[in-house]
């Protein structure tokens, strides 16, 4: 298949011997063939362009700006069968397939020596008969219930059912699957019902071999062909990307000359459109994967207001990366004699202990509007006014650090009950300019906060003590109306005496 694309005035071609292709913007967890980075207006897998029995078609995968063919939206409407004519508009891209004029079907896999490799899968005349229509009708429905269900068990199920429908000698067949961790084949499917019978050696050759190929009686017999009477079988390897994905078998316990070329073909285009939908299911779980991943590190880092409408960028895959320069408010809290209380309690108890403390101190933060921007050991580093602007910034941050040593209170009050160690936690609080936003690129990306703030909030964190709120004269000036506080100092390493602000509470 060739695509050839041109995005800001730059022309480009796209080769490839894959049946399938799914365009979009590339990330760690968003594996494309196409990848028209840097185009902003391009989902992360936005559409997919393939080739059945010959003829190309193309289908939206639910992009956010859609997918125009011939000036047509097509996003929604499911497969779209392309011609050489036909412009695609993906984003500000554009795209033409180069459609060869016959449109004939090409041959899928590699077929052993001994069968006839030159003879194409099917052709419009197979079907005068009743067996290459069944066959055609095969291939047909496959491609239609592989594109509507869901659950692969019952996909893989199906393809060794229907095999065995449709080639008159195949008596028993089998399905496995690659582990994706340790490469080890394991079953999915076979049929007819009771024990399976499968010879894992031969199954092995044809994805060692990326190779179909029929198995005789009297060429090397393995202990399964003999165990399970296998007189000849059938094995094709389930390829995807030049990647055998696994492998599917059917057998005779009759004849030895049970099989002819056609019926290898056939077994070859099924796998292929095996491996395809298989591809796409491990796709969907890895994005899956993904999904819930970033949805779990924004519901835990990032304030209610902005979660959605990040999550949503995620998803879509306009999510600025970049940071920027604004004032925002650092707020800084850790443990105080967190070494000899780790020394008590052992690794398993401090453990426990960090596991009750984190989940209360970080719901607090959230609820005042503040962002995680990461966790260091004992220590938690939150902002406020970041990723979105926020003029409370300041209140909200002392409003936080006082509900978070209220919380600590609770905590250490259930934990003397029962007799257990307690802790405190001192807090600082600063402000200032700093850069701040997401960082990296499309294979690994965080949330980050660079500046002198953070340094400061640090010194004033490590001079309070446990149950103290220590904020810059920075972030007093700013909130002095609405704090009880007490003016203190406190010595650093590196910028001797810094002046500070015990707060006590909040006047109202």
């Amino acid at each position: 298949m060739r695509i050839a694309w041109s995005y800001g005035g730059k022309d480009a071609v796209f080769d490839t011997d894959a049946a399938q292709v799914v365009i979009g913007r590339s990330g760690q967890y968003v594996p494309v063939e196409l990848d028209l980075t840097p185009d902003r207006k391009v989902s992360r897998q936005h559409a997919r362009i393939g080739i059945e029995a010959g003829r190309y078609w193309i289908e939206d995968l639910g992009s956010a700006y859609g997918t125009l063919v011939g000036g047509e939206q097509i996003k929604g409407k499911g497969k779209r069968r392309l011609r050489a004519e036909d412009s695609i508009q993906i984003g500000d891209t554009t795209l033409r397939v180069e459609i060869a004029g016959s449109e004939e079907a090409h041959e899928p896999v590699e077929i052993a020596e001994a069968i006839d490799a030159d003879a194409p899968v099917f052709s419009p005349s197979d079907a005068t008969t009743a067996d290459s229509a069944q066959r055609l009708a095969l291939l047909y429905e496959l491609s239609l219930q592989f594109g509507g269900e869901a659950r692969l068990d019952v996909l893989l199920q199906t393809v060794v059912d229907r095999l065995i429908e449709a080639i008159p000698s195949a008596k028993r067949g089998a399905l496995l699957l690659k582990d994706r961790a340790t490469g080890q084949l394991l079953l999915k499917a076979w049929a007819p019902g009771g024990e399976p019978a499968v010879s894992l050696t031969s199954a092995q050759k044809a994805v060692d071999q990326r190779k179909a190929f029929v198995w005789r009686r009297g060429q090397d017999l393995t202990i399964s062909q003999s165990e399970y009477g296998i007189a000849s079988g059938m094995y094709a390897p389930l390829l995807w990307k030049d990647q055998a994905l696994g492998v599917v078998s059917v057998d005779n316990y009759e004849t030895s000359d049970s099989f002819t070329g056609e019926d290898l073909r056939l077994m070859a285009a099924v796998a292929q459109q095996a491996a395809m939908a298989v591809a796409n299911h491990y796709s969907q779980d890895d994005l899956q994967r993904h999904a819930e991943f970033t949805n779990r590190f924004f519901a835990s880092h990032f304030p209610g207001r902005a979660r959605e409408k990040l999550m949503r960028e995620a998803s879509a895959g306009t999510l600025l990366v970049g940071t920027r320069q604004s004032p925002i408010t650092v707020l800084i809290s850790d443990i105080r004699g967190f070494a000899k209380l780790t020394a008590r309690l052992g690794p398993r108890g401090t453990g426990d202990l960090l596991n009750e403390v984190f989940p209360r101190l970080v719901e607090v933060i959230l609820a005042h509007d503040g962002t995680i921007e990461r966790f260091a050991g004992d220590a938690i580093l939150a902002v406020f006014g970041s990723p979105d602007d926020d003029m409370q910034q300041h209140e909200k941050a002392v409003r936080a650090a006082l509900a978070m040593q209220a919380a600590m209170g609770k905590l250490n009050a259930g934990w003397a009950s029962r007799r257990k160690e307690t802790c405190g936690i001192g807090i600082g609080i600063d402000c200032g300019e700093v850069l701040h936003g997401f960082i990296g690129d499309a294979e690994r990306i965080q949330f980050a906060v660079i500046g002198d703030a953070v340094n400061r909030a640090s010194r004033y964190c490590d001079g309070a003590s446990a149950g103290e709120v220590l904020v810059s004269p920075d972030v007093h000036q700013r909130v002095f109306m609405l704090v009880q506080s007490k003016p203190t100092s406190i010595q650093s390493k590196h910028e001797g005496e810094l002046r500070a602000f015990r707060v006590e509470g909040m006047k109202r």
